[in-house]
């Protein structure tokens, strides 16, 4: 069972702290209590003020593990074994496991679409990522967002904080590759095109054309 820190949990619901603090005083939606006397809150409960019956829901919760190129294929394996790791230590049954290979600046990832089909066919409720720029590099609040308006959950087991300038170096060295891979393509593409006679002739004869 996944649970959340009030913090967490009230950007999950949409609403502020002190909200949850009242609901939490008024009896609306009551906190649970760690040894500790810490307030957290868990899966059930979200369903519960989402008015989704648990016991009928039978969408799936999916690992979802991403790297940028096949060759770090052992950076894949090693997130896969760490989520079902934590899965396995929070008794969480993992229904399927997406392991996919592209740049977290694409959006045009097949297999990271169809998961998102998946979502808004209300087929999905658990995504479950080491960090949040494996599911996307830019905009993952906004997905977040747009997962929960379909009642699924991203959980980021790796969820700490930042800084401003360790997201700077992460955001450019994800560009830096991107761009470093589609320079490579058009080099790749330009040795197709000067290896094919025919092409070559052809773009000759344009040349002539012009002139």
């Amino acid at each position: 069972m996944t649970n959340y820190k009030p913090k967490d949990f009230a950007k999950l619901l949409g609403v502020s702290v002190k909200t949850l603090q009242r609901w939490d005083r008024e009896g609306i939606l009551k906190a649970n209590r760690t040894p500790t006397n810490r307030r957290y809150y868990t899966y059930d409960q979200y369903l519960q003020f989402k008015g989704i019956n648990n016991e009928n829901d039978n969408r799936q919760t999916v690992i979802y593990a991403r790297v940028s190129t096949r060759n770090q294929k052992d950076d894949l394996q090693n997130q896969v074994a760490f989520l079902r790791q934590f899965c396995n230590a929070k008794s969480i049954i993992v229904d399927r496991c997406i392991e996919d290979y592209g740049s977290g600046l694409d959006y045009d990832r097949k297999m990271w679409n169809q998961l998102l089909d998946d979502v808004m066919e209300q087929k999905i409720k658990t995504i479950i990522v080491t960090h949040k720029d494996r599911f996307v590099r830019f905009g993952y609040d906004w997905f977040e967002k747009f997962c929960m308006k379909f009642n699924t959950t991203i959980v980021v087991v790796n969820n700490e904080e930042l800084s401003l300038q360790e997201e700077l170096v992460q955001d450019t060295v994800s560009i830096l590759h991107v761009f470093s891979c589609r320079l490579h393509g058009l080099h790749k593409y330009k040795k197709l095109i000067e290896g094919d006679e025919e092409i070559a002739k052809e773009l000759q004869n344009g040349d002539k054309s012009d002139t």
